[in-house]
C-alpha cells in the first residue's frame, strides 16, 4: 500500500475528529490541558483502532463491523443530546460553571471512542500489507491530531461570536455525525 493511499485513508477517518473538535471549540475558555488531552486521545484512539482489527483479524471483524455503527450512534446521541439539553436549560447570559476534571476527561474519552469507531474497519486493510501497519498507524494518528487541533481552533474562533449557546450547534453536529456513521454502515 503506498503512502498517498494511507494518507487519504487517514484524512477520511480524521474527518470525525475535525467535526467533534470543532463543536468542542465552540465553547470558549477551555483550558489548554483539556485541548491537549483531546488531541492526544483522539490521535491515540484513531491510531489504536486499526491495530485492534489488524491483530484480531477477520475472526471478529464481522462482529465488530455489525455493532460498531450502533455503538458510535448511541455514544454520539448521548453526548450530543446532553449538549442540546444543556443548551435548552441554560441561557447565553448565564455564567459558565466550572466542571470537575473527572467530568470533562470522561466526556473527551467518550468522544475519542465514538469518533474512532469507523477507524476499526481500517485495520483489516493492512492484513495483506503488514509492513505498512506501523507507518499507517503513525500517519493516522498524526492526521487525527492535526485535524483535531485545526477543528478546535476554528470552532474556538467562531464560538465567542455566536449570538446563542454553542451547545445547540455542538450537540447537533455530534448527533448528525452519529447518524452519518450509522447510516453509511446500514447502506453498505
Amino acid at each position: 500500500m503506498d503512502t498517498l493511499t494511507i494518507l487519504l485513508l487517514a484524512v477520511g477517518v480524521a474527518m470525525d475528529c475535525f467535526a467533534v473538535a470543532f463543536s468542542e471549540g465552540l465553547h470558549p475558555h477551555q483550558s489548554i490541558r483539556r485541548v491537549l488531552l483531546m488531541v492526544i486521545l483522539f490521535a491515540l484512539f484513531q491510531g489504536g483502532m486499526p491495530l485492534i482489527t489488524y491483530f484480531v483479524g477477520s475472526f471478529f471483524f464481522d462482529l465488530i463491523c455489525r455493532y460498531a455503527p450502533w455503538i458510535a450512534l448511541l455514544l454520539l446521541l448521548a453526548v450530543g443530546g446532553q449538549m442540546l439539553w444543556n443548551a435548552y436549560r441554560h441561557t447565553v447570559d448565564e455564567e459558565e460553571k466550572v466542571t470537575p476534571v473527572r467530568s470533562w476527561v470522561g466526556h473527551i474519552l467518550i468522544l475519542a471512542v465514538a469518533t474512532s469507531i469507523d477507524a476499526l474497519s481500517v485495520g483489516i486493510l493492512f492484513v495483506p500489507f503488514p509492513d505498512c501497519l506501523l507507518k499507517a498507524v503513525l500517519m493516522i494518528s498524526a492526521v487525527a491530531a492535526l485535524f483535531t487541533l485545526v477543528g478546535y481552533a476554528l470552532g474556538n474562533r467562531l464560538g465567542g461570536k455566536l449570538p446563542f449557546a454553542p451547545d445547540w450547534i455542538a450537540g447537533s453536529i455530534l448527533i448528525l455525525l452519529g447518524l452519518k456513521i450509522w447510516l453509511s454502515a446500514m447502506i453498505n
